[in-house]
């Protein structure tokens, strides 16, 4: 939390707008702020009678309706437990290991150990079927309560992302490692599996966004229709924005453990490398989370030309929806 900003917010202003960021969105260095709020690693210990606490404060607080002598720095630790544990569309408690303040410490340890672990093929598998799995949970956690998935639908996805990983960590050991002469390419299949992974994964698990379309909004937040294009795009950015969370460490930790394991230093304690690679992608994942999510605004615009040109339906929809005065851009939310 940014103690200089909140001391200014609870000298300048009497109440804030709890449903709303308190940094400008509209900036990377305030979505970069928000996320960090949101997703410190921290906020994943706090116990359910807290965050339930908490839930209860954020909406009595909403009503205008909090305990008497509520101190502004109460109102925003609710708001940042709460935004950190609830769905923002069921209003339900999240498991904790799906939520985005547990993503270092999960992160950390699963990634930690596929870099660890990546000389044999049982050991590429594993870990792969053990990060998809993760993966899976994550972002069934994060789904859009208002698509659904049923139960095939989650079993497709999951198995299909699990495949898409292993076969391509499979591929890249077995095929361009050994085409190749740099032995520092072995390290590397990691992250290409993964990444191969999300684009499958991802898209699977909000398929029905855009098989049945996603609401879009005017810019006062008012529903003015559907569209299959605004979750394409908003999915697209997720899978950029997941990937990029997870490549410094899996891209640049490969080169560093390859630098210094020849020290001698280094081969005296070989039962420490797999701790030492664990903490370093934990450091690059506290900085990388909060910088994932916040490359792309959460709130997602899309014109509303490229409506027209591409969902003639959706768009006459919309248009009746607005008295034929459509904006020029609808709103959505792009997910995480």
């Amino acid at each position: 939390m940014d103690g200089d900003y909140i001391l200014r917010k609870i000298m300048t202003e009497k109440r804030i707008d709890i449903t709303e960021p308190l940094w400008d969105q509209s900036t990377f260095v305030g979505r970069f702020r928000h996320f960090a709020f949101i997703s410190n690693p921290l906020l994943s210990m706090a116990s359910e009678k807290e965050l339930y606490e908490a839930k209860e404060l954020y909406f009595k607080y909403k009503e205008g309706k909090e305990p008497p002598n509520t101190q502004l720095t109460q109102v925003v630790r609710a708001k940042q437990l709460y935004e950190s544990a609830f769905h923002p569309d069921s209003g339900e408690l999240q498991n904790v290991f799906g939520r985005m303040s547990f993503q270092m410490p999960g992160g950390c340890l699963i990634t930690g150990a596929m870099l660890q672990w990546y000389r044999t093929a049982t050991a590429v598998v594993f870990w792969q079927w053990v990060n998809q799995s993760f993966n899976a949970l994550v972002n069934y956690t994060n789904r859009n309560a208002n698509s659904p998935l049923s139960t095939t639908q989650m079993g497709v996805a999951y198995i299909s992302a699990t495949s898409a990983a292993m076969a391509t960590a499979l591929t890249f050991k077995y095929g361009i490692q050994k085409r190749a002469k740099n032995p520092i390419l072995a390290r590397f299949v990691p992250f290409a599996a993964v990444a191969a992974a999300n684009w499958v994964n991802i898209p699977l698990m909000r398929q029905n966004e855009i098989v049945l379309g996603l609401d879009v909004t005017d810019e006062n937040g008012k529903i003015i229709g559907k569209s299959q294009i605004a979750p394409v795009k908003g999915i697209s950015q997720v899978v950029t924005s997941r990937i990029i969370m997870c490549a410094p460490g899996m891209l640049l930790l490969p080169v560093i453990m390859e630098k210094i394991e020849p020290k001698a230093w280094m081969q005296r304690i070989k039962w420490a490398h797999i701790g030492i690679q664990t903490g370093i992608v934990g450091m690059f994942l506290t900085f990388m989370v909060p910088t994932a999510c916040a490359i792309f605004p959460q709130k997602c615009k899309l014109s509303i030309d490229t409506i027209k040109r591409f969902e003639k339906d959706r768009y006459e929809e919309i248009l009746k929806n607005t008295d034929g005065k459509p904006p020029e851009y609808v709103y959505f939310n792009k997910g995480l």
